[in-house]
C-alpha cells in the first residue's frame, strides 16, 4: 500500500513545505491538495513550490472538476506542473462540490466530467482536439505527458465512468466493506468495457488520528458530515431505498439538517450533530497505531492501493511522524 497526505490551502507556505518534506522522508509517496479556490488559496502555486523541495513525491488536486477553469487552461496548467516536477503530477477529478456550490452552481454531469477528462488527457499528450466551450481546435505542441486521472465517485454512474476511463478510483471513506462494494462496481465496469484492470488504483481518502478513540472521534467528526453531502445527492437521485447505494451508507444522514459550505471540512463546524460516534469510527482510521495497522490491512485486502490522510485536524506533524515511525514500516 502507498501512503499520501492531503491538505487544504489554509496552512502557511513555510509549514506546507516542511510538511511535504517530512512526509516524503516518512515514506509518503503523494501529496494532494483540495481544489476549492474560494474557500482556500489556489493549490497549484503550493504544488509548484513543494515540488522544488521534494524529490520523489507526486502532487495533484483531490479533487478538481470540469467547471472552474477553461479546459485548455487546465490542461496547460497540469502539463506545466508535470514538466516542472519531472512527471510527478496527476489529478483526481469529480463533478464539483464546494468550489461549485460556493458560487451557487450545480455540480457537472457525469457526461461533462468524462468529456473533460478525455479532452484534458489529449491536450496533455500534445494532441489537437476541440471541445464544446471552444470554437477552435487547440493543441499544446510543447506537451507530451500522459496525465494519470483518478475519478472521485460514490454513485453508480460515476463508479462506472471511473472503471471505464479512469486510472484510479477515489473513495472518500475508509470503511473496508463500503470500499469493497464501490471498488467491485468500478472494476466490473472497466472489465465490461474491455479494459485490463490489473493496474487500476484505489484510493481511500479519510482523516487519521492516533491516540485514544474518544479523542480521535472528536477530532474527526467533521468527516462523515462532509461525506454526507455526496450521499445526500445520491439519495436524492436514486431514493433512500434503492439498492444502488448500501443502506449502511445512507442511514446515517436521516437526521442531517443541512450543510454550511463556509465551514467545509472544518473540525469545529456547527453542522455535525447528526453524526454518531460509530459512523466516525467507521469512516476514518482512528485509535492507537496497532488499530491503524489492523484497519489499513483490512483496506488493503479489499483492494485499496493508497491511503490518503486528510491532514487537516491540527497536529499534522505528529500524525505524519506517527505514521512514519509506527505504521508505514508495517507495510514495507
Amino acid at each position: 500500500m502507498e501512503f499520501a497526505i492531503c491538505m487544504k490551502g489554509d496552512i502557511g507556505p513555510e509549514r506546507t513545505k516542511a510538511l511535504c518534506r517530512q512526509a516524503e522522508l516518512a515514506g509518503f509517496s503523494s501529496c494532494w491538495f483540495y481544489d476549492s479556490h474560494i474557500l482556500w488559496r489556489d493549490p497549484y502555486p503550493a504544488m509548484a513550490m513543494c515540488m522544488e523541495h521534494t524529490e520523489r513525491m507526486s502532487f495533484g488536486p483531490c479533487v478538481t472538476n470540469p467547471d472552474v477553469r477553461d479546459w485548455s487552461v487546465a490542461a496547460s496548467l497540469f502539463a506545466s506542473l508535470a514538466k516542472q516536477g519531472s512527471g510527478r503530477f496527476e489529478i483526481c477529478v469529480g463533478r464539483g462540490d464546494s468550489s461549485r456550490r460556493m458560487m451557487n452552481f450545480k455540480p457537472a454531469t457525469i457526461a461533462r466530467m468524462n468529456a473533460y477528462v478525455s479532452t484534458v488527457k489529449k491536450l496533455c499528450r500534445g494532441e489537437a482536439t476541440s471541445y464544446d466551450d471552444c470554437p477552435a481546435e487547440v493543441q499544446l505542441l510543447w506537451s507530451r505527458y500522459d496525465l494519470p486521472v483518478w475519478y472521485a465517485a460514490y454513485g453508480p454512474k460515476a463508479l462506472a465512468a471511473a472503471g471505464e476511463t479512469g486510472d484510479g478510483l477515489v473513495l472518500q471513506i475508509a470503511d473496508p466493506g463500503l470500499c469493497k462494494w464501490f471498488t467491485e462496481q468500478a472494476v466490473a465496469a472497466g472489465k465490461k468495457a474491455g479494459r485490463d484492470m490489473s493496474n487500476f488504483k484505489i484510493m481511500a481518502a479519510a482523516p487519521a488520528w492516533t491516540g485514544s478513540m474518544e479523542a480521535c472521534i472528536e477530532q474527526t467528526r467533521w468527516f462523515p458530515a462532509m461525506v454526507g453531502n455526496h450521499v445526500a445527492d445520491i439519495v436524492e437521485k436514486y431514493g433512500k431505498d434503492s439498492d444502488l447505494v448500501p443502506q449502511s451508507l445512507t442511514a446515517y444522514i436521516e437526521r442531517r439538517k443541512g450543510y454550511d459550505y463556509r465551514q467545509h471540512a472544518k473540525k469545529d463546524a456547527e453542522h455535525l450533530d447528526f453524526v454518531t460516534d460509530d459512523v466516525v469510527q467507521s469512516f476514518g482510521v482512528l485509535g492507537e497505531p496497532e488499530q491503524h495497522v489492523e484497519k489499513l490491512k483490512a483496506l488493503e485486502e479489499v483492494g485499496v492501493t493508497q491511503f490518503n490522510i486528510y491532514l487537516m485536524n491540527s497536529e499534522e506533524e505528529r500524525i505524519v511522524a506517527d505514521y512514519g515511525d509506527k505504521i508505514i514500516p508495517k507495510f514495507r
